[in-house]
């Protein structure tokens, strides 16, 4: 049997014309009646693709909900309350290799992939259209691939594992490609795969046609360069990657006044990526504002620990950002609010790059003053005290009350290698596991281990 990867990958093809495709025609595991390699033909074609792979990114499996939402309740941010019996499994990180959560997100962020890897086997020489805008195309193209297999990486990957074995996740270069059983690259090569396709598309997109924030631009690619460095502690790439949209003068931190707005803006003042929705395309019902809020499901609710870590004029925790519902149960209120469905999702703010940066600047240098400049340039605009040393605790400090509710919590104790603190003994059901434990990482789904025979299950499960 093939490996589920590549059966799915196989399996996707396209209508002769991709412009008419619904969301329904871009299914990776719909057969559809013209094989890719001989539909796409335009530039039109190729933008029907990369506008295909955003639509996946969007999935409830993805970022429209449940990769934030892992990444929260497995801290000590959330947890959830399985109102309506979502997220218990995680909540508790006693996943077993047949739960969904495992296969979807799986199988979800390996679709973008080889969306990303139709454009990338393209040749570009034989497709009408001007150069520079297909080039442009492959370079988004790129971003999304690294992005994908990072987000993998952090979810399935053992580097946090005591006793994993360096075991990463394949990383897929080929749409359709001959190895129909791929092993698991190594977490050092993930890595450099990763970056070696950052570095490409930054040689790919061009500066004239970054016009819109809901598609890869090269401050975006920069911003992810910072991201991916910080997390594999490669201090000085973070801090030319962050300098480069710095110095792009193109964005800045929300102010207080402003912030609570921010929220549901299109492409405000510090944005720098985000995805689309409207109020006719979005995941509703499955999306973030319901999983937040007690309007339908309501299953995650925040902690009074992440509340108390607020100064008392923190325009992050006012009521209307994390505050009481009707029934006295404490939620993000303030983020992915809207009632409609419509406000995009942010995946990368210029509060995140300052914070990298902030960190960078520290790690190469304790002493270095501007360390402290930057990370005050967030309370500043915050209305929160004033750090006065800057060091470790401060930066996770700072980086979980900004960037709470957005998906990044768990990956700041894993990767300074810290235990899940049980500051809530009730509603954390997965009881605090130390650092090195099996359930830093998500099992290896079962249809994946059945379908392929090099398929290495991780530690644990």
């Amino acid at each position: 049997m093939k490996s589920k990867i590549y059966l799915m990958i196989a399996s996707f093809v396209l209508l002769g014309s991709v412009l008419s495709c619904t969301e329904d025609d871009l299914d990776p595991t719909l057969a559809q009646s013209k094989a890719v390699e001989t539909s796409i033909t335009e530039l039109a074609d190729l933008t029907g693709i990369l506008n295909g792979a955003f639509n996946r990114m969007t999935s409830a499996f993805y970022y429209g909900r449940d990769f934030i939402i892992i990444n929260e309740i497995r801290s000590d941010n959330a947890f959830s309350s399985a109102v309506s019996n979502r997220f218990p499994s995680v909540s508790k990180m006693e996943l077993l290799p047949t739960d969904a959560y495992a296969r979807d997100t799986w199988t979800q962020i390996y679709a973008v992939i080889a969306s990303s890897n139709i454009l990338i086997g393209q040749d570009l020489t034989k497709i009408n259209g001007d150069e520079t805008k297909k080039k442009h195309v492959v370079g988004q193209a790129y971003a999304l691939r690294a992005l994908a297999h990072f987000d993998l990486l952090k979810l399935y990957g053992q580097q946090h594992v005591t006793g994993g074995n360096d075991l990463g996740i394949p990383y897929v270069f080929k749409y359709k490609g001959e190895d129909l059983y791929p092993k698991r690259n190594t977490v050092a090569e993930v890595k450099k795969f990763i970056n070696d396709d950052l570095d490409k598309a930054l040689t790919l997109l061009s500066a004239t046609l970054d016009t819109r924030k809901d598609f890869v631009t090269i401050q975006a690619v920069n911003a992810l360069k910072s991201r991916v460095a910080i997390y594999f502690k490669d201090w000085a790439v973070a801090k030319t990657a962050c300098e480069a949209v710095i110095n792009s003068n193109k964005f800045s931190i929300a102010a207080s006044t402003g912030y609570a707005a921010t929220w549901i803006a299109k492409q405000p003042s510090n944005s720098i990526f985000e995805l689309a929705y409207s109020a006719t395309d979005h995941q509703g019902i499955n999306g973030l504002y319901q999983i937040y809020n007690n309007t339908a499901y309501g299953d995650i609710e925040a902690l009074q620990n992440l509340k108390d870590v607020f100064d008392s004029g923190d325009v992050r925790a006012t009521t209307a950002m994390i505050g009481l519902d009707a029934k006295g149960k404490l939620r993000n209120l303030g983020k992915y609010r809207s009632p409609t469905f419509a406000d995009n999702i942010f995946l990368i703010r210029y509060e995140e790059v300052i914070l990298n940066y902030a960190e960078a600047l520290f790690r190469i240098n304790a002493a270095d003053a501007n360390a402290l400049t930057r990370l005050n340039s967030i309370t500043s605009n915050r209305g929160a005290v004033a750090y006065t040393v800057v060091n470790e605790a401060n930066i996770l400090q700072e980086r979980r009350r900004e960037l709470c509710f957005e998906g990044f919590r768990f990956d700041d104790l894993a990767r300074t290698g810290r235990n899940i603190p049980l500051v809530d003994a009730v509603r954390q059901t997965h009881g605090g596991p130390a650092y090195g434990s099996y359930n830093y990482a998500f099992p290896i789904p079962t249809n994946e281990i059945n379908a392929n025979s090099n398929m290495v299950q991780n530690k644990g499960y």
